[in-house]
């Protein structure tokens, strides 16, 4: 199975007859503003009254034929850009560079949002962050079609290029297409569809497009963007939350958050340009909702979903910590589930901590030096070990304890060293991570703690967290 930013591959190249070149420009324009479900029959109304509609147009005077003639003057150019859909890499939206050649009628969409889940490697170099994405031509209807039939919202900007603009973003396209230079290795930020999209453009805009957005600076960052746009599902926003690094907390200017094919969308709306160095104008000429969709509006900011994770840590915490009381240590259903839940916690950070210490030695750049290794560290495997051998005995009580108390002290540092100014990591906007795991160490912790058997003869040793021959079971 392939994904094209939610189409189907097997969309291929295609032409449509009839030469649009010859129809007055009022009528192109009338054509573009018609909507998708009379689009088919007015092309056919308009190309049946070709004939008849000429002859009522004056002959276009000398100037206006010369500047037909022009290369390139036959291309229309616009940014397609379809809303988020279901699947994960689809929450960021997508977009593609359409080119309509009105001499021959090819329609088509360039597309640099391919991958392939059969791909040769394909798990490894996700792993690895080395994953190939693929560029190619496609018909545009078909395209946009498949946005339709997901319930995704399609909108179209005609550009306002030169001829001599509209040719070189065509025929580099299609250089682009090409075997041998149509793969590229994706960066989730900083080269993925929409940066190569905007990356063209601003090519055939001569810099403009870097001139003008890359000094402006909202406060945004790629967390901000990440948390906005997987909100519809909290899982994946927790996930994706606690994976990323302190590099995806800076500041990043306008030209950066174009990664997000929504922000390329808004930003060049009320873009104005100046080709060749003559008159300043628009680069959007015209825009339109080709395809709506009954989706809820894009998100404009994260959710304030701290509370809630501190709720869950907190809860989490008093579970683990319930397990010190008489009412849990006499009762051995209560101690067998309250293990359960320490062992399932102690391996969900392990394996977490095992897999922040992994990307490391990756290019997932954006995962480097996680505060979050002092929360989830991969020491946790070893406690849900110790944690059913604790019923064994008392060495194995001892070992549990003294590793659960470590592993809280750890992330006692950790959460302490926030507050230090010269800590490097500082920039790491992680409270959600503190709120929903340091209440756990601490709670394990405790828990462990006050089983401790006190000096000889003191009291009884109790027995562990998932013993199972305590009196009173």
């Amino acid at each position: 199975m392939s994904a094209i930013g939610g189409a189907p591959r097997g969309l291929q190249i295609w032409a449509t007859g009839g030469p649009l070149s010859r129809v007055p420009l009022i009528m192109l324009r009338l054509l573009a503003a018609v909507k998708p479900a009379r689009a088919r029959t007015a092309l056919r109304l308009a190309t049946a009254s070709l004939t008849a509609a000429t002859a009522f147009v004056a002959p276009p005077p000398a100037q206006a034929r010369q500047a037909s003639d022009r290369p390139g003057a036959e291309l229309r150019v616009w940014l397609v850009t379809a809303a988020p859909g279901d699947a994960v890499w689809e929450r960021y939206g997508h977009n593609a560079i359409r080119v309509l050649d009105t001499s021959t009628g090819r329609d088509v969409s360039y597309n640099w949002g391919i991958f392939d889940f059969q791909q040769v490697d394909f798990i490894p170099r996700f792993l690895q962050g080395r994953m190939l994405y693929s560029m190619a031509p496609f018909r545009t209807d078909a395209m946009i079609e498949s946005y339709r039939r997901a319930n995704r919202e399609v909108v179209l900007q005609e550009l306002d290029l030169e001829p001599s603009q509209k040719l070189v973003l065509r025929d580099m396209a299609e250089r682009n297409a090409l075997p041998d230079r149509r793969d590229y290795t994706y960066q989730y930020f900083r080269d993925n569809c929409s940066t190569r999209v905007r990356d063209l453009l601003d090519v055939v805009l001569d810099g403009a497009l870097r001139e003008a957005f890359e000094p402006m600076q909202r406060g945004a960052t790629y967390r901000f963007h990440t948390r906005r746009l997987t909100q519809v599902d909290p899982l994946v926003y927790t996930g994706m939350d606690l994976l990323l690094g302190p590099g995806t907390d800076a500041p990043v200017s306008a030209w950066d958050e174009m990664f997000i094919p929504m922000v390329l969308r808004d930003e060049i709306r009320n873009l104005r340009v100046r080709p060749f160095g003559g008159q300043e104008r628009p680069l959007v000429l015209s825009e339109e909702v080709v395809t709506s969709s009954t989706r809820p509006a894009e998100p404009t900011s994260p959710p304030g979903w701290l509370w809630i994770h501190a709720l869950i840590g907190v809860a989490l915490g008093a579970t683990l910590a319930s397990g010190a009381t008489e009412r849990v240590r006499s009762s051995r259903p209560l101690r067998l589930g309250v293990g359960a839940v320490a062992v399932a916690w102690s391996v969900l950070g392990g394996v977490l901590g095992l897999i922040l210490v992994g990307l490391l030695f990756t290019d997932h750049v954006f995962s480097y030096w996680n505060e979050n290794l002092f929360l989830a560290n991969p020491l946790l495997l070893g406690l849900a070990v110790l944690l059913p051998l604790s019923a064994l005995g008392e060495v194995w009580k001892v070992r549990a304890r003294r590793l659960a108390l470590a592993l809280a002290g750890i992330a006692v540092a950790g959460f302490v060293l926030q507050f230090v100014p010269f800590w490097p990591f500082s920039g790491h906007r992680n409270a959600m991570a503190w709120a929903l795991m340091l209440p756990a160490h601490l709670g394990l912790a405790w828990a462990l703690a006050r089983r401790a058997p006190g000096p000889a003869g003191d009291r009884p040793a109790q027995p562990g967290i998932m013993a199972t021959h305590a009196s009173g079971a």
